[in-house]
């Protein structure tokens, strides 16, 4: 048991040795000399512009501690391999609550993936909570919070999914539906008991989603009970389930910030999930030339 333990955490650190170590070497490389004889770098380089492939920053599920006072993290394997798939380096981002450790997270990755969990608490966003709500630990909610309104204001590449995309949407100052059977309807399922179920969605022809999927009606995965209501500042509906639920929200600028409601990592279609996550890696590389400030910007309190 022990040992196990003992593996759990290792795990959970690497990460964050992972990019220390990058930032390291960068700022060692930086202070020497270069040479005509030199050879050319082939290091995969952290930051705006990496010239190989981007680091994908994934944010984790937070457990809360068990009865031995253990508290763990997990990501589903899913992710990692759609962005290893989509040509990126994925980095598992351990909740931490040091604010110069998110701030070393997000001056280090070129792009961020906010995955799934449970629900965001009412409160966020001015409600009180239905019977429905099952809210995730206030430890990963502040330590999300923090991480999507620093990165916002870095203007990089960011793909929500599902809860990464309605906390997103939270953050900027949009409101959440607290349960769709409840306050929409079920004339779409969304969820069913076996949580995983399909529907269509339509996407808006002038959205990079449009251009990204190739598509007007697609057929997504869905497992989720809540979903965005009003849209925050910058971020505007790109596509809708056909009882007219919001599916997908993009910024109204430039920059690549696209939130899905659905989990293209779970999509059977290779191709759905390599347009996705490859739109996003893209961007990282293109990032350089992005040089449009964001209309993102957090909520006042």
């Amino acid at each position: 048991m022990m040992r196990r333990r003992a593996f759990v955490l290792v795990c959970a650190f690497l990460p964050v040795i992972f990019l220390m170590t990058l930032n390291c070497k960068k700022e060692s490389d930086g202070s020497r000399k270069t040479s005509a004889t030199s050879a050319p770098s082939t290091t995969v380089r952290s930051g705006r512009g990496s010239p190989t492939r981007p680091l994908i920053g994934l944010t984790s599920v937070y457990q809360k501690p068990d009865r031995g006072g253990r508290a763990t993290i997990r990501v589903n394997f899913d992710y990692v391999q759609s962005v290893v798939e989509a040509g990126g380096v994925p980095v598992i981002l351990p909740v931490n609550g040091d604010r110069s450790t998110l701030k070393r997270y997000v001056g280090l990755l070129d792009g961020l993936v906010l995955v799934g969990g449970r629900d965001i608490p009412p409160s966020a966003y001015g409600e009180k909570p239905l019977p429905q709500v099952r809210s995730m630990p206030a430890t990963r909610y502040e330590f999300e919070r923090e991480l999507i309104s620093l990165w916002l204001d870095s203007d990089k590449p960011l793909l929500g999914i599902c809860l990464g995309a309605q906390f997103a949407n939270v953050v900027v100052g949009g409101t959440l539906i607290q349960d769709i059977p409840t306050q929409v309807g079920a004339k779409v399922v969304h969820r069913s008991r076996d949580i995983w179920t399909r529907h269509v969605i339509v996407i808006e022809p002038d959205s990079r989603l449009r251009k990204i999927l190739d598509a007007e009606r697609v057929v997504v995965n869905s497992g989720h009970h809540q979903a965005v209501k009003d849209p925050g500042k910058g971020l505007k509906v790109v596509a809708r389930s056909l009882d007219g639920v919001i599916e997908a929200l993009e910024a109204t600028d430039e920059r690549f910030c696209l939130l899905v409601q659905w989990h293209p990592e779970r999509m059977s279609d290779p191709e759905h999930r390599k347009a996705i996550f490859g739109a996003m890696i893209k961007a990282c590389k293109n990032s350089n030339r992005l040089a449009t400030p964001s209309g993102l910007r957090q909520a006042p309190p």
